[in-house]
Parts: structure tokens; C-alpha cells; sequence
């Protein structure tokens, strides 16, 4: 059995998806770093020409169709570490316990002090309840998942649908909370640190804090999946199964980009539609994005051109936390004030060229130390003074 080309005792491909996922996420949070994205109708806020067409190709391309890699690539790795404590012996659930009170730790700090979009906390809370869901067969797990996932997304779609049509002016359609602009824009764009601080605990409260509750049906569900394809070996036996991976990544690219591209296909972009394309076309497409980079891993071209970005992967915690430091720094007022100053093409610029950047310094640092700044304060809580060092054979834990 061919397996995937490793770093150490990692994945190669594993890490590299992370990477590609961290730049399709930075691009979609780029939207609410420069503008009170939470509050707008993003049809009509963006309403020039070229804002339009922008916000287009992120809407149908990047939203909601790479947070769900790496929520995927969470559960992976979660269950990775789960049968690598049983074939050590090792209880588990402690270890594992530990970690995500420390994750949650970050997630809060992420929250309140740098950018409440932060999914960290919602991560942690959602590994808890993996702790004992992960012991489930890769086969029960995926229709769990399933059913967890789509029976609420799609009872939900189908009240709006069903309130839509006996009133549809009944959920507003359209509406942009103008006095959340103008408190976002005079906080994020005006205020000093402190006023920014203030509303940025109103916005978690609102939206991050709701979020973890939701978890439950929209990230636990990917967390699931992602355990049960690291039950299956997805990455370790990809050469193994290129040719099923080629059949999945060409439906759920055509199916996806179909379903996000229907409200502007039909020109009618209804609450229900627009759910739909978030609920159920995002994570489709999602699955075809992680198949297309399953394969070209395949390639030791690819392998080689790209692995920098692999590097950015494998420190995830730090490149995730680092984008919203550098992305606040330059959008809020406490840095160079850039909020609500530049349009869509400039922030998805600023994006890629933040990534590059991350690239290069992660590129450099792992070239001197085996882990990232972020990850290695998280592997020092866990372990303290016992942090180990190296598994047998060498090879990095």
C-alpha cells in the first residue's frame, strides 16, 4: 500500500490542505476585517461595478467552502492523536481534555482582544464532545454526521421557504442594521482600542457565543466526517484510491459551484436560496476543493512547488491567530486605520499577500524549530516541565 509523502511523522498532504484551507478562510474573514460585514445586505453594501463582481467570485468560490476543510481536517487529526494514544497506551481523554481547555483558552483571548469572528472556542467546545464520539466505527460516524448535519440544515430552509412564501416580507430580505454599521464603523474605523474592545465582546456575545451553540448541527457534524475519513486512511491511502477521489472531486465541483452559483444563475437571491448555497453547495464544493488537493499531492512536483504552504499548515494555530493580528493592525483604527477604505479586489489582495507572507516566515522558522510560536506554548500547557521531546524511531510527536 502506497501512503502519502510525510514530514517526520506527519502528513504531507494533511498539513498542505491546512494551508490551502487557511487561505480560502482568511480571504472569506477578509470581508468582516475591512467592513461591518455582520451587518450588511452584501448585495447592495457592495454595489459598485467592481465590488459586485468581487464579491461574486468570493461568494460562489471561497465562502463557506473551506471552513469546512478545516473543520474536516480537525476531526482528522483528532482521531489521529486518539489511535495514536491507544497504540501507546495512553488514556486519551485526559490529554485530549487538557488540550482543548487550552484551545478554548486561545479561542477566548482571539475573541475578546483581537477579532470576534474567532472559531477556536466553538472548535474546543465541539472536541469535548469528540472525546467520546470519535470511539464510534468510521461507518456509524458518517451517517451520524449526515443526519446530524442535514436534517436540521434542511428542516430550517424549509421553514424559511414555507415563511417566505405565505409572507414574504415577513424576514426582511435585504436588511442592513444601520445602526450596527454605524456602531461597527465608529468602533473598528474611529475608536480607540478600548471602544473597540467593548463592542468586539458585544459581537461575540451576539454572534461568536450563538455560534458555539450551532456548532453542534454545522461544525461538529465536518469534525465527525473528518474523524471517520482518518478512520478510513483518506490521505494515507490516496494513491491507493485516485481514482474514486477523481470521480468524488469532479460531482462535488460541479454540484457545488452549481448550487452557489444558482442565485445569480435565477437572479433571485432569496434567504432560502442563499441558505441553501451556504449550507449545502459550501460544503460540497468544499469536498471537491480537498479531493483536487488530495491528488495534486500526488504529484512530487506539486509536493515540491507548494510545500512552503504545507508549512504554513502545519502550524496552523499560529498562522490562524497571526492573520487576524496583522488583518486588525491594519484595518482598525489602533493600527493604520484602513476599515471601511478599501474595496473588495484590494482586501482579497491584501489576503494573498498576507499569506505569502505567512508562508515565508513559516518557511523560515521551521527551518530552526520543529513547531510554530502558538503551537508550541499549547504542547508546553498540555505537557509543562514533562513536555516530551521525541517518539521512537525519532520521529517528532
Amino acid at each position: 500500500m502506497k501512503v502519502s509523502p510525510t514530514i517526520g511523522n506527519r502528513i504531507d498532504s494533511l498539513d498542505m490542505l491546512r494551508g490551502f484551507a487557511l487561505l480560502g478562510i482568511l480571504i472569506a474573514n477578509m470581508l468582516s476585517f475591512h467592513s461591518p460585514y455582520f451587518y450588511i445586505d452584501a448585495l447592495t453594501y457592495f454595489g459598485t461595478p467592481g465590488d459586485e463582481e468581487s464579491y461574486k467570485l468570493i461568494n460562489i468560490f471561497i465562502e463557506t467552502s473551506f471552513y469546512p476543510i478545516f473543520a474536516m481536517m480537525f476531526g482528522y487529526g483528532l482521531n489521529m492523536q486518539y489511535e495514536k494514544a491507544n497504540a501507546n497506551g495512553v488514556n486519551f481523554a485526559p490529554i485530549m481534555a487538557r488540550r482543548l481547555a487550552i484551545l478554548m483558552g486561545f479561542g477566548l483571548i482571539h475573541a475578546l482582544f483581537i477579532w470576534s469572528g474567532d472559531v477556536l472556542f466553538t472548535y474546543a467546545i465541539m472536541g469535548f464532545i469528540m472525546i467520546a464520539a470519535v470511539r464510534i466505527p468510521k461507518k456509524w460516524l458518517l451517517w451520524i454526521a449526515s443526519l446530524v448535519y442535514l436534517i436540521p440544515s434542511l428542516l430550517f430552509i424549509g421553514l424559511i421557504y414555507v415563511i417566505t412564501m405565505f409572507d414574504p416580507n415577513q424576514l426582511m430580505e435585504g436588511f442592513s442594521d444601520i445602526q450596527q454599521i454605524e456602531r461597527a464603523i465608529t468602533a473598528y474605523g474611529h475608536g480607540t482600542y478600548g471602544e473597540a474592545f467593548v463592542f468586539r465582546i458585544s459581537e461575540w456575545i451576539l454572534f461568536g457565543l450563538t455560534g458555539s451553540f450551532m456548532g453542534v448541527f454545522m461544525i461538529l457534524p465536518l469534525i465527525m466526517i473528518g474523524s471517520a475519513f482518518s478512520k478510513m486512511k483518506l490521505f494515507e491511502r490516496a494513491s491507493e484510491w485516485k481514482g474514486r477521489i477523481a470521480i468524488v472531486a469532479i460531482l462535488s465541483l460541479a454540484l457545488g459551484i452549481f448550487i452557489k452559483a444558482w442565485p445569480y444563475i435565477d437572479n433571485t437571491h432569496t434567504y432560502y436560496n442563499t441558505l441553501i448555497q451556504q449550507l449545502i453547495g459550501g460544503p460540497i464544493l468544499a469536498i471537491g476543493y480537498a479531493c483536487v488537493i488530495i491528488l495534486l499531492c500526488q504529484l512530487p512536483i506539486f509536493i515540491t512547488i507548494f510545500r512552503p504552504v504545507s508549512k504554513a499548515g502545519r502550524m496552523s494555530l499560529t498562522t490562524y491567530l497571526m492573520q487576524s493580528v496583522i488583518a486588525t493592525l491594519i484595518f482598525y483604527s489602533y493600527g493604520f486605520g484602513l476599515y471601511g477604505k478599501v474595496d473588495l479586489a484590494t482586501g482579497t489582495l491584501i489576503a494573498v499577500g498576507i499569506f505569502a507572507i505567512q508562508v515565508i516566515f513559516a518557511e523560515l522558522w521551521l527551518m530552526k524549530f520543529r513547531m510554530g510560536p502558538f503551537e508550541w506554548i499549547w504542547r508546553k500547557g498540555i505537557y509543562g516541565r514533562n513536555m516530551p521531546k521525541k517518539e521512537e524511531n525519532g520521529k517528532v510527536l
